[in-house]
């Protein structure tokens, strides 16, 4: 099929990506290439020991660590990390992990305009945009801006072959939940709509692999190319009701990001695919099952991922709050968004039920 239209707008980054096993060795080689000499090097306490690895790799350029970047980018510990790339005068921020990490450099940057290397460690596709989602006092808020938008990234998948197999089913849906609502978000571009369909594409061949041989190094390359080109998407055209969700949920109900875009995704497509079919059959076609909501929910499914959010700790007694919170400041969405509409949805999705059709 042809994603030609009559009218639109492309755009792109100018970001520096580098792919490759073995490519996170260059790092001190990239932070000399930003005329930087100083590096912050950023991480989650869970993978504090990356930071001392990534240090060695930097050598003299590495002046500090800051090792506690958190899910949902909390703004209290964004402004502690701020301080202390101050104290220290870096001139570059390094950040190795995945969402959470990549959002703690992002929020940084914000504040001090420092420049960004990311070195993914999972598939969440943040890196690849200028769009950055901060939580204070329950909510969560996003913003776009080329100030939070990372100058170099490094796609290494030797780094990703320990990723447990249950995180990488998680964070490979949320990185597919970029592209599928790429494919109608009403500032698409034929770029925009090939490079959704090409890294669902990636993800679909290679997920299967990755979770039968973790270790499978070319796989795992395979499922980095799918992130960076579906974190790509995220970051050239405007999200949807999927993403309302999963903001909702993780900035009000503290609910694991990843994991709440992998059980919401095939929902959200569902209740879409009422509206545009025609936009949506690239991922029917992939999923098959006749429907691109049930396609996806059988693919999760048969990876194991997650299928139900009373199983990532949100009560039913919640579930009217949620909806009353998704439908009062609703993003643009092809199907008109109705309260009782995401109350159905979130009902299903609750209770691990299988997309209505």
């Amino acid at each position: 099929m042809s994603f030609y239209r009559d009218e639109f707008t492309a755009r792109s980054a100018a970001v520096r990506v580098r792919f490759g096993a073995g490519i996170c060795k260059a790092v001190a080689e990239e932070i000399e290439a930003l005329g930087a000499r100083r590096a912050l090097i950023l991480t989650t306490p869970q993978q504090a020991a990356l930071a001392d690895d990534f240090a060695a790799l930097c050598g003299r350029a590495a002046v500090g660590r800051f090792t506690g970047a958190a899910m949902h980018t909390p703004v209290d510990i964004s402004e502690q990390a701020t301080a202390v790339a101050r104290d220290l005068g870096a001139d570059v921020l390094v950040s190795v992990g995945g969402g959470s990490t990549t959002g703690l450099g992002k929020a940084i940057a914000l504040r001090t305009a420092l420049p960004q290397i990311v070195v993914p460690t999972t598939y969440a596709g943040s890196e690849a945009t200028g769009i950055l989602g901060q939580t204070e006092n329950g909510v969560k808020t996003t913003l776009t801006s080329p100030k939070v938008q990372p100058e170099v990234i490094l796609y290494d998948a030797e780094l990703v072959t320990s990723l447990p197999v249950g995180m990488t089913v998680t964070s490979a849906l949320n990185a597919m939940a970029h592209a599928a609502e790429g494919l109608y978000a009403r500032d698409r571009s034929p770029l925009s709509s090939l490079m959704a369909v090409e890294g669902l594409r990636a993800f679909r061949d290679s997920l299967p692999q990755v979770t039968a041989r973790p270790d499978d190094v070319s796989a795992r390359g395979q499922t980095l190319y799918g992130a960076w080109l579906c974190g790509t998407v995220l970051g050239q055209v405007g999200m949807a009701l999927h993403h309302k969700l999963c903001h909702t949920l993780g900035g009000s109900f503290d609910l694991p990001h990843a994991e709440t875009h992998a059980v919401i995704l095939p929902h959200a497509l569902a209740f879409n695919a009422v509206a545009v079919p025609d936009l949506l059959a690239p991922v029917t076609e992939l999923f098959g099952h006749g429907d691109p909501g049930l396609g996806l929910w059988h693919f999760a499914r048969d990876a194991g991922a997650p299928l139900a959010l009373r199983d990532l700790g949100l009560k039913e007694a919640d579930l009217d709050r949620a909806a009353d919170l998704a439908s009062a400041n609703p993003y643009w969405n092809p199907r008109p968004v109705t309260r009782d509409g995401i109350r159905g949805l979130l009902q299903a999705a609750w209770a691990g039920d299988r997309p209505a059709t």
